[in-house]
């Protein structure tokens, strides 16, 4: 998975492409995490992420978590209609602020 980080108003903007899973999970927790610490805003750009697994799930869970402990918000943007779906799966739609493409 590629991890690009840009400043967009007043949020960082992770953009992700290709896969969260079990091997890149860790990559985007050691850079999704520490953001909140320099702007409590944060968007997650999924417009080229094409998977989603459970491992990605915890990771999204622990930024939201992240998040609502510094008072911030965390937005997943671009969300392809796969994703959605595990997100309506799973419930992750209600804990999560989504945008569809």
């Amino acid at each position: 998975m590629t991890i690009t980080q840009k400043t967009e108003a007043n949020a960082i903007v992770l953009e992700c492409e290709g896969r969260l899973d079990t091997t890149t999970a860790p990559e985007l927790e050691a850079v999704l995490l520490p953001v909140f610490d320099t702007n409590p805003t944060v968007i997650l750009d999924f417009k080229y992420l094409e998977y989603v697994s459970s491992a990605g799930l915890r990771v999204l869970l622990k930024g939201q978590k992240k998040a609502v402990a510094v008072g911030g918000s965390m937005t997943v943007r671009n969300v392809m209609d796969e994703i959605i779906e595990v997100f309506e799966m799973t419930g992750f739609i209600d804990v999560l602020t989504v945008e569809r493409i």
